[in-house]
């Protein structure tokens, strides 16, 4: 429905015995109320884009993690009295080399073993008197499965003291910890889609109470209930619209950045660890996908729960 102003009233021709027509909205468009509203949508949304991004990382550094990890195994050889340790690290060596699925063998040092153990110990530090493992990084090659058990049983056959360890422990505490943080962000994002639900249904109150005389009005005059509901959907999605492309495109932007900065400090000591611990903090495009349908979802919220409010309400008129 159109407006016509009070100067075009008094202005225009009209017809002998026409009466002026000023119709207003159902719903006020410029209220405190809505302002408020597109702001508490806002920030849930941009809580929520930023709750996505955060898990998506997540799940991305940790398929990395998989990935290479799943793609080593490391032979480990005790020192033992009377043992040549050097020759007991070249036959693992050897024997990890022959076997099939194997793309690269380097054993480890004395010295590199050591070098290990520094974080933990400190430098300075000798470590002759220290029974110190040798180890050797065995790398599979690409779409190759070797048989990890049989290659175990060979190493436990031919050297005395040889371990083989295929970090499936590790592999799984990962998945773990993935899932955890894919199941936490999933009970988040829930958590604010029921905390906007919430704040739509009191400002859906809000204003129906103050409007109520309209409402009442066009109730008894025969206005079906889906029309006035049809109002107060059309003007929240148009809020929840508002408030998530704020919060939303706030998200992107600030994941934008966030990837930009990255980029900038790589190559550095901190910017090495960020992205071992992250990634290059970018979501890529499914994550800025999963940031717009997230708006969408939420003004959908928005107008159903609006509708939905007013429906029952004016089940109360009747």
């Amino acid at each position: 429905m159109t407006n016509a102003s009070i100067d075009d009233f008094n202005t225009s021709p009209r017809r002998p015995g026409a009466l002026p027509r000023f119709e207003t909205p159902i719903v006020p468009r410029n209220s405190i109320s809505g302002r408020a509203l597109i702001a508490v949508v806002a920030i849930m949304t941009f809580l929520a884009s930023l709750t996505t991004g955060a898990v998506v990382l997540v799940r991305a550094a940790a398929g990395d993690w998989q990935s290479d990890v799943s793609r080593e195994v490391t032979i480990q050889v005790t020192p033992a009295s009377g043992r040549n340790l050097d020759a007991a690290v070249e036959k693992a060596a050897a024997v990890a080399r022959a076997f099939p699925g194997i793309a690269a063998v380097r054993p480890y040092s004395k010295e590199e073993s050591s070098q290990l153990l520094e974080p933990w110990l400190g430098s300075g530090l000798s470590l002759d008197e220290l029974p110190v493992p040798r180890l050797i990084v065995v790398k599979i090659a690409p779409g190759a499965a070797p048989d990890i058990p049989q290659l175990r049983r060979m190493l436990a056959e031919q050297i005395p003291g040889a371990t083989l360890d295929d970090h499936r422990g590790w592999i799984d505490r990962m998945r773990t910890m993935s899932g955890t943080a894919v199941a936490a962000g999933v009970c988040i994002l829930i958590l604010m889609v029921a905390a906007t639900m919430l704040s739509v249904t009191f400002a859906t109150r809000g204003a129906m109470a103050t409007n109520r005389p309209v409402i009442e009005v066009l109730h008894f005059i025969g206005a079906r209930n889906r029309f006035i509901a049809r109002h107060f959907q059309r003007h929240f999605l148009v809020l929840g619209l508002q408030g998530g492309a704020i919060g939303g495109g706030a998200a992107i932007v600030l994941f934008a950045l966030a990837s930009i900065i990255s980029r900038f400090f790589s190559g550095t000591a901190g910017g090495e660890q960020t992205e071992a611990m992250f990634g290059s903090f970018s979501i890529g495009i499914a994550g800025y996908i999963a940031v717009l349908v997230q708006v969408v979802l939420i003004a959908a919220v928005t107008a159903w729960t609006s509708r939905h409010t007013v429906n029952r309400t004016l089940q109360t008129i009747d």
